[in-house]
């Protein structure tokens, strides 16, 4: 049996904030879930499963899906007690009976149920309060990306969204910056921490901008990733580059960027072959 069971749309950077902490400190995490459309046909449970026909059919664990998601979405009655705000990534404790919401606690947790094995977050009160610290700075760029990277997808970026992201990320990875500064190896203490697995999940997570460049160029906004990014902020992306090839990270953070370069190739490419038949 697993320590903590997480159900979420996947793939989910948000979620690696727990699984690369539980490969740290010796936690086992298991991860049930499916793309966010595919969510629309699973029972939003601690036994979380993909509903067949006949159960869809049956089902009376209905509601109507909100942010991120559209349509009627199964949640079954346990679910929202555990839950109560409805949310994925939704993690369990064994028995199923608490629930733990947001991804930041879910990593939290998970820290917490390995401390005797790895000292992710921290090794004494001051230095847990400071990983706090960075984790609370995390969900105010958090939240702008989430706003940012939808307004991308769907194709409502404005100049005003566009503008606050740009000044959230400065500040985040202005902060991140400094931290390191000058010449730390990690946020806090002489390890990893959960505050180092944190922004490593939300800088990949912003990634996807790059994915979604044709949507900026449309509107005439310049890439937050732009060229030369990281000559802003050198010593935060050493620290992301260097920790999304330690064997804790890369299972999770490589194959998701390197499917987002992909992508960004592809879309450069058929920008361009259609810049050259038009021309």
């Amino acid at each position: 049996m697993s320590d903590l069971r997480i159900f979420s749309y996947l793939p989910n950077p948000r979620i690696w904030k727990a699984t690369i902490a539980a490969r740290l400190c010796g936690v086992e995490v298991e991860v049930r879930g499916s793309s966010p459309k595919d969510l629309q046909s699973w029972l939003w449970d601690f036994d979380a499963h993909r509903l067949s026909s006949d159960e869809l059919a049956r089902s009376g664990d209905t509601t109507t899906g909100k942010i991120g998601f559209s349509g009627t979405l199964h949640k079954t009655r346990a679910f929202i007690e555990a839950h109560p705000f409805g949310t994925v990534p939704a993690a369990f404790s064994p028995d199923g009976k608490t629930g733990i919401f947001e991804s930041n606690s879910i990593m939290r947790a998970v820290a917490r149920l390995g401390e005797k094995r790895f000292p992710l977050y921290g090794r004494d009160a001051y230095e847990a309060a400071r990983v706090d610290s960075f984790l609370d700075a995390s969900l105010v760029f958090a939240r702008d990306s989430q706003i940012y990277l939808l307004s991308l997808l769907n194709g409502t970026v404005s100049p005003e969204i566009h503008s606050r992201m740009s000044d959230s990320f400065a500040v985040y990875l202005g902060g991140i910056n400094q931290a390191l500064s000058p010449a730390r190896e990690f946020l806090v203490g002489e390890s990893v921490s959960i505050a180092d697995i944190c922004f490593v999940a939300e800088l990949a997570l912003f990634f996807n901008e790059k994915a979604r460049s044709a949507e900026l160029e449309k509107k005439g906004l310049r890439p937050i990733l732009h060229a030369g990014v990281d000559l802003e902020f050198p010593r935060a992306f050493a620290h992301f580059s260097r920790l999304r090839a330690h064997p804790a990270f890369a299972p999770d953070v490589e194959p998701y960027l390197k499917k987002l370069e992909s992508s960004t190739r592809s879309d450069a490419t058929l920008r361009d072959k259609f810049a050259a038949r038009a021309g």
